[in-house]
């Protein structure tokens, strides 16, 4: 088996081996949920989920599955963990190394997961911050996967927002050989050294436009995203106006393949970044993503924390880009 990292905090040097053995680990699990002799690997084992930002499909994901998996959950907030509360984030971290066997983090400012992560002797795993979102982009991939198509050789067309989500497909560029082609407007980019670093490392390549037009054209995977991410609410109005062009219909979706698929991370906004005719039509594939949160999550809960070292040997090993 592939060398595990110690955290996820991003897609940034991640073993496509290890990858590629976490989507067979969730394959397994998935097919031995709700059987009596399913197996439990977490069991006596908790998980600290902390949570800054509204969620659904991540809380539900993780809670759901350290559960599945024999553990337990601890919910906390911005109140106990925080890079600008009670406590140092160092002393945080290791007091919940001491009482927990996993640290899951949502929350805005990056920083923050590397931190913890820096700190923590046991995993910590970003679950959303506004840089990145790498637990999605596993899933998506993972998702693409169980459809039969192959990761070195799609064709990947973002079209809105330079964010967190665009922000790990750039380093998910760098894992596997798929091209991806992007869309954005002006002043909307990704992050700048991801950008450069996929460009430099990159083996399917990657093209930035301002047409969402020539994204689309022969894609294999059709990607948007909310215009308004959390914590952007004030600038919804005028960022309607910016995306106007970048609507996903059935008209741009026309360009892509016969064959292609339409994701979204949700929440969807129908009717501004896509319309109903797509996300409900028959090239839409935003549910499988969804649940596919779940199976991911709960291989790479398991995998983390079995790799975790022995506390004499215990070292951070951030994976990731840092900001």
């Amino acid at each position: 088996m592939p060398e595990s990292p110690s955290h996820l905090v991003d897609l940034v040097g991640l073993d496509r081996a290890w990858v590629l053995d976490l989507f067979e680990y969730a394959d397994r699990l998935r097919a031995a949920r709700g059987q009596s002799n399913a197996p439990r690997p977490l069991a006596g084992k908790t998980a600290a989920l902390v949570f800054h930002k509204p969620s659904l499909r991540t809380r539900v994901s993780f809670t759901v599955g350290m559960h599945e998996l024999g553990g337990d959950a601890v919910d906390l907030g911005a109140a106990e963990v925080s890079d600008n509360g009670r406590e140092s984030v160092p002393d945080v971290a290791h007091v919940l190394s001491g009482m927990c066997d996993l640290i899951v983090i949502r929350t805005f400012t990056h920083r923050l997961v590397r931190e913890l992560a820096a700190s923590a002797s046991v995993p910590v795993i970003n679950a959303l911050t506004d840089f990145s979102h790498p637990c999605q982009i596993l899933s998506d991939l993972y998702t693409l996967h169980r459809m039969g198509r192959d990761l070195d050789r799609l064709t990947v067309a973002w079209v809105g927002d330079g964010n967190n989500v665009l922000n790990s497909w750039l380093e998910a560029a760098t894992i596997f050989g798929f091209a991806l082609q992007i869309a954005v407007p002006d002043g909307f980019e990704p992050d700048a050294g991801l950008y450069l670093e996929a460009e430099r490392e990159a083996k399917g390549g990657v093209r930035r436009s301002r047409d969402p037009r020539e994204a689309v054209r022969g894609a294999d995977v059709v990607y948007t995203d909310t215009w308004t991410s959390m914590g952007q609410e004030a600038d919804a109005d005028w960022r309607r106006v910016v995306f106007a062009g970048y609507q996903v219909n059935p008209s741009l979706m026309s360009l892509a393949n016969g064959d292609a698929v339409f994701m979204h991370c949700l929440p969807a906004h129908r009717g501004e970044e896509v319309t109903d005719e797509v996300i409900d039509g028959p090239q839409s594939v935003v549910i499988e993503e969804a649940e596919n949160r779940l199976h991911l999550q709960k291989a790479l809960m398991a995998r983390l924390v079995a790799a975790r070292k022995p506390a004499r040997a215990r070292r951070a090993q951030v994976v990731g880009a840092g900001v």
